[in-house]
């Protein structure tokens, strides 16, 4: 058996860990947005449910919302909306985001500018959005994603680690700003078993080359990704506020 091998995501015992919680998940038709939205579910979270295209096969109740977080006006209209239902919001996840791989004297500057909005900007709208409705339920929370990129970059991703950079020092100020109602934490992640990664490479340049970059020796799974937002909005990270959190494998020191 594989050293640190994950547990499959039917063996996580979560159930109640967010029992009465109502929680926004923004980029929850895909990858890690739609493992937090099911794990959240499971956990006992009411989850709004948001992406540009309507999220899909999600288990239980979740309200599904579609909304282009670039867009201050939809992402408005469906928060309002996920409060209205749920009677309230006491939490958002934010991992809605895109990603580009040009050498920094190629990437267009349409591309920078789209990266950074939705990754950057987007997340900022989500967060203003929700806020009131966070200070009015109390012990609110908000996990930003970010990435290993945003702490440690390589080649290939400017426009990507700009905009992650950004995400923690957005997160960080947020946690500051909007202390003690809300806690604000970011959550960077490794490569992970997604579509946006299995995108941009073939299954063997994910085992030979990508996985070994990692101390643990391959890359992650999205529930356990959404381990890490569970915890930070969950009352047993009560006193914490304003980290920055590598889910990683190791990848930020290795």
């Amino acid at each position: 058996m594989q050293a640190h091998a994950p547990l499959a995501p039917a063996d996580l015992k979560v159930e109640g860990r967010l029992a009465g919680r109502r929680i926004l998940v923004t980029g929850a038709a895909s990858g890690i947005g739609h493992s937090v939205a099911e794990l959240f579910l499971r956990a006992g979270a009411r989850v709004a449910a948001l992406d540009r295209q309507r999220p899909e096969g999600l288990p239980g109740e979740a309200l599904c919302l579609e909304a282009d977080v670039t867009d201050p006006d939809a992402v408005e209209r469906a928060v309002a909306h996920a409060a209205e239902a749920f009677g309230g919001l006491d939490g958002l996840v934010n991992a809605a985001g895109i990603a580009n791989t040009d050498w920094a004297d190629q990437v267009s500057l349409a591309d920078w500018k789209r990266v950074l909005e939705v990754n950057l900007t987007g997340s900022f709208i989500v967060c203003r959005a929700c806020l009131p409705h966070l200070r009015e339920a109390g012990a609110g929370t908000i996990v930003n994603f970010a990435s290993g990129q945003g702490l440690a970059p390589f080649k290939q991703r400017s426009a990507y680690a700009a905009s992650k950079a950004g995400v923690i020092s957005l997160t960080r100020s947020l946690a500051i700003e909007w202390a003690p109602q809300v806690r604000v934490n970011t959550v960077c992640p490794g490569a992970v078993d997604t579509p946006m990664v299995r995108g941009g490479y073939s299954p063997e340049e994910l085992r030979e080359q990508v996985g070994p970059r990692y101390a643990l020796g391959r890359i992650g799974e999205p529930h356990e990704i959404a381990l890490a937002a569970l915890y930070l909005s969950s009352a047993e990270s009560s006193f914490v506020t304003g980290i920055v959190l590598a889910v990683d494998g190791g990848r930020s020191y290795h």
